[in-house]
């Protein structure tokens, strides 16, 4: 997460708090040390936002400092809010917490309904970081993965992930495998394990993208 990103995420955990909240419990959620947070916090302090507190004990923001509002109507703000609740559903954790923080921002802009509640049942958890392959999706870097099909066979793959396709009940990955030479789909459910492998495919992610969406496009 780049810095100004960070710093924006401080002020809106800190506006939407009820009370004073450590450094430590930000640094937990924003996944970065405690020493970064004192940091971002001395910058904020420094640029005039009114944040009040001191190490060890937590800090507060002073009321009525706004953002800029988000110009949504009624319609669209609970439409993305109930979006958002529903990637519960997919059991990509990294995706929730980034959902959840969205829904802080929406809802410091904008009052949402109470009302509206969607059912966090859905794809089972996968067993690894799908943060990664997102990640590996955007840098158009190779992952090696330990894959486990519906007999039980447990194969080793290298893939050229293209894309995160997500179900009511499972989510899949595609790619391009090398050992089939042919786009494949593997359930988050059964991968074993991710690596992010030190080669890349720089250039061929938006052409393999479009080959595989002329015969699996239709699909989703």
């Amino acid at each position: 997460m780049m810095r100004s990103s960070r710093m924006f995420e401080i002020i809106q955990l800190l506006r939407s708090a009820k009370g004073p909240v450590r450094a430590q419990d930000i640094a937990t959620q924003l996944e970065v040390t405690k020493r970064t947070i004192y940091r971002d916090i001395a910058s904020l302090q420094g640029m005039r936002v009114p944040i009040e507190g001191e190490a060890g004990i937590g800090y507060i923001m002073r009321p009525g400092y706004n953002l800029p509002p988000i110009n949504f109507d009624v319609e669209e703000a609970e439409a993305i809010s109930v979006g958002l609740s529903m990637i519960a559903r997919t059991g990509d954790k990294a995706l929730e917490q980034a959902a959840l923080r969205a829904v802080q921002k929406l809802s410091a802009a904008t009052t949402l309904s109470e009302t509206l509640f969607s059912s966090s049942w859905g794809a089972k958890p996968a067993e690894i970081d799908l943060a990664d392959v997102r990640n590996a999706i955007r840098q158009e870097i190779k992952l090696a993965l330990h894959y486990r099909d519906a007999e039980g066979r447990v194969t080793r793959r290298t893939i050229r992930p293209i894309a995160i396709v997500y179900y009511s009940d499972v989510v899949v990955v595609a790619g391009w495998c090398e050992m089939r030479q042919d786009f494949r789909h593997f359930r988050a459910d059964r991968m074993m394990s991710s690596d992010v492998l030190a080669a890349d495919f720089k250039g061929q992610s938006q052409a393999l993208r479009r080959d595989w969406a002329k015969v699996h496009g239709t699909d989703f």
